[in-house]
């Protein structure tokens, strides 16, 4: 086996640490041939309440020593003066600057409109109208609202490059944008930094379009894998509808990156997009598909061919499990999450074995 690799696992709520346990038992050192270690943090938010968020600020410097983290969903409390989002902290602490969530086609989950090429947002993970200034002034039909919001360069140039490596490795066209006619100082920061990737990455198709002809066209561009750059707004919804447009967001996962000077991933964090499905908890029938992937995702990031070959592994083996009819209720089955997981990982350990086997040939 190669040297160990340590993956922090902050443990969630209810549903979301039912799937993170399923998701681990696919990473298992014994199914993918892997030296992994699991640095667990309980991120639940019981723990988060008993140690006024400390555990967050912990995952987040032990991600930043060894580069990756795998996050089961949890909850955010709605009230205020409450721990809040985990999520918002561990962005903060570890510097990430962009959000991938990819959309991709389940066999036999009928799309919309069509749909079947994959489509990936490359978010913007801080700044823009999260955690904007925000004041009223005036009273009755004269009341105004007024909101201060900001964007940097240095996090424009993160999405913008991000994107055009992306699509170059994915063989996709970079597609979409801010509404830079309207706001050509504050989001044509963005268009600014994706034309100027544009130069670095001329060998990858670049169709620059307005936020509002991003959506429009989303519904008629059907078969060519897309990579969507966009501002945190923005890509909070296109990430909500490119999801849907797959059918279920089963299928996706969700990255958070933070980046060297040389805009190369530094730490690499992995989740389902889902929540925590308190309706489901406890019954052995939530769909652990986005959680696996949000596995195998991490993988790709090791620089490593055993890990790339173990990554690719999981992603087939889990999209041929629901190919071949074992599926959980919510994608038309009746597996239960653990024969869904047995299946996945019957299929990892024959692929992985075939390959090996084959090497040289």
């Amino acid at each position: 086996m190669s040297n160990v690799k340590s993956i922090v696992v902050m443990k969630g709520d209810q549903t979301g640490q039912e799937l993170l346990e399923e998701a681990l038992r696919v990473l298992d050192p014994n199914v993918i041939g892997l030296n992994l270690e699991f640095l667990e943090f309980d991120l639940s938010l019981e723990n988060r309440r008993k140690t006024n968020n400390q555990v967050v600020l912990e995952a987040a410097q032990a991600m930043k020593r060894t580069g990756f983290g795998l996050k089961a969903a949890t909850i955010t409390p709605e009230e205020k003066g409450d721990v809040g989002s985990p999520n918002a902290i561990l962005r903060r602490e570890i510097d990430g600057k962009v959000i991938v969530r990819t959309g991709r086609r389940i066999p036999g989950v009928r799309p919309v409109a069509g749909t079947y090429a994959p489509i990936s947002i490359i978010r913007m993970a801080v700044g823009d109208a999260y955690g904007a200034k925000e004041w009223r002034e005036g009273e009755g039909m004269d009341e105004v609202a007024y909101r201060t919001e900001k964007i940097d360069r240095k996090t424009c140039r993160a999405v913008a490059e991000f994107a055009f490596r992306h699509a170059k490795k994915t063989n996709a066209k970079v597609f979409g944008g801010p509404k830079y006619t309207v706001s050509p100082v504050y989001e044509g920061m963005l268009k600014e930094e994706m034309d100027a990737a544009s130069k670095r990455y001329p060998e990858v198709r670049y169709e620059p379009q307005l936020i509002d002809a991003t959506y429009a066209l989303l519904l008629n561009s059907s078969g060519e894998p897309m990579v969507i750059p966009a501002l945190n707004r923005d890509g909070d919804c296109l990430s909500d509808l490119v999801l849907q447009l797959f059918g279920s967001i089963a299928g996706a996962e969700s990255i958070l990156m933070s980046f060297d000077e040389d805009f190369n991933p530094k730490v690499v964090m992995a989740e389902a997009p889902h929540g925590t499905a308190p309706s489901l908890y406890g019954k052995n029938i939530a769909n652990p598909m986005a959680m696996i992937l949000a596995g195998a995702s991490l993988l790709t990031y090791f620089n490593d061919p055993k890990a790339s070959a173990a990554s690719r592994a999981i992603y087939e083996a889990t999209i041929e499990t629901v190919r071949e009819g074992v599926r959980t209720a919510d994608l038309g089955g009746n597996a239960t999450t653990t024969e869904f997981t047995n299946e996945v990982i019957n299929k990892v350990q024959t692929k992985l074995e075939v390959w090996n086997t084959l090497q040289g040939f």
